[in-house]
């Protein structure tokens, strides 16, 4: 059977479960059959009956339910249907679990992981495909995690689970839920670094993948020294791959993909050090152009670099809400071609 970013999701939770009793999961529809929208939580209401809630639809209450649990020593987790619904939960977010543990002096701790899928591209509309993460992405207290094929996101998510006594917000792109995962032979043309991996023990006797991955560094085996450096995280990260390919190919313009795991906190030494050796830069993301992650990451790097000679450019969603076409979604949002063009005017190809 083949390992998809969903499966392994749900794999994750089925894992968390099972090792640990203190562990919840709490979210609207996800109860058997149904099993949540993007399926998910399939099977894990008829396994832990007992710790599988359905919940009423009031993303305020089902987020403040879960941090009262984490006070009281519990792992929950909850499931926000679509990651639009973030705003209605964005009080019991920014104004109580991120700051408890500063205004409890310590003496309190929130393992509550917040699940979520976000993006567009599936023609779900202005209020079912947009990505807000950046608007938490400068909350104090609060780690936010993108999942990504390259490594397992079932093990991050299992890490965050068992392992983290602070809140998280897990971020799953919709159209990487059918995404098998990268494979050694997948990436047989490339060179692949683990960079930020704070721990190397393995969850169990059976995983050994790396927890706390913040970013992994990707580029053509045997290729000429990178005179670009792309940025991504998320379904990003599978254009930019296949950009690196037709950037090398057919414009002989080599290129660096960084992918972020962890957008919040993050540490720019990785990318840092390769903006450095390419001085170009062009980060991507499918969230709104402006006040986003990617200025953040350009204003970062141009405080910490010692170089007056760095190019910066952004891809990024159009300023408006999505469109529910998908011939307009395809306009909307940054795609392949986009990165090549991009790619091209930062070298000086056109």
């Amino acid at each position: 059977m083949e390992n998809t970013v969903l499966s392994s999701l749900n794999s994750a939770l089925h894992r968390a479960l099972a090792m640990d009793e203190r562990v919840y999961v709490l979210g609207e529809d996800i109860i058997d059959p149904y099993g949540g929208a993007f399926k998910v939580t399939r099977g894990l209401s008829q396994a832990f009956p007992k710790r599988v809630f359905s919940t009423p639809i009031s993303e305020a209450g089902i987020v403040g339910l879960a941090a009262g649990m984490a006070l009281r020593g519990l792992h929950p987790v909850v499931e926000i249907m679509f990651g639009d619904f973030l705003s209605l939960a964005a009080d019991q977010i920014i104004n109580h679990l991120s700051k408890f543990r500063w205004m409890y002096n310590e003496q309190v701790q929130l393992p509550l992981v917040i699940r979520t899928p976000m993006g567009g591209r599936r023609g779900y509309g202005p209020t079912h495909s947009q990505t807000l993460e950046k608007i938490f992405l400068g909350i104090p207290g609060l780690r936010v995690i993108a999942s990504t094929t390259f490594n397992d996101p079932g093990t991050l998510l299992l890490d965050a689970i068992l392992n983290t006594q602070e809140p998280v917000l897990f971020i799953e792109n919709k159209l990487l839920y059918p995404l098998p995962l990268k494979t050694t032979e997948d990436l047989l043309d490339f060179d692949l670094v683990t960079v930020g991996s704070n721990t190397q023990k393995p969850l169990t006797d059976n995983s050994k993948m790396m927890v706390h991955c913040t970013s992994f560094n990707l580029s053509i085996r045997g290729a000429p020294s990178p005179s670009l450096t792309l940025l991504a995280y998320g379904y990003m990260a599978e254009l930019a791959q296949k950009a690196i390919y037709r950037l090398a190919y057919e414009y002989e313009v080599f290129a660096e993909l960084i992918i972020l795991t962890q957008l919040a906190p993050f540490d720019i030494s990785a990318i840092l050090a390769s903006v450095q050796n390419t001085s170009r830069l062009l980060v991507m993301e499918e969230g709104t152009l402006s006040l986003g992650w990617g200025a953040e990451i350009v204003a970062r790097i141009a405080e910490a670099s010692s170089s007056n000679h760095i190019l910066f450019k952004r891809l990024a969603a159009k300023d408006f809400p999505v469109p529910a076409s998908l011939q307009l979604e395809e306009t909307y949002f940054p795609g392949e071609d986009d990165i090549i063009q991009a790619g091209l005017q930062l070298t000086g190809r056109i």
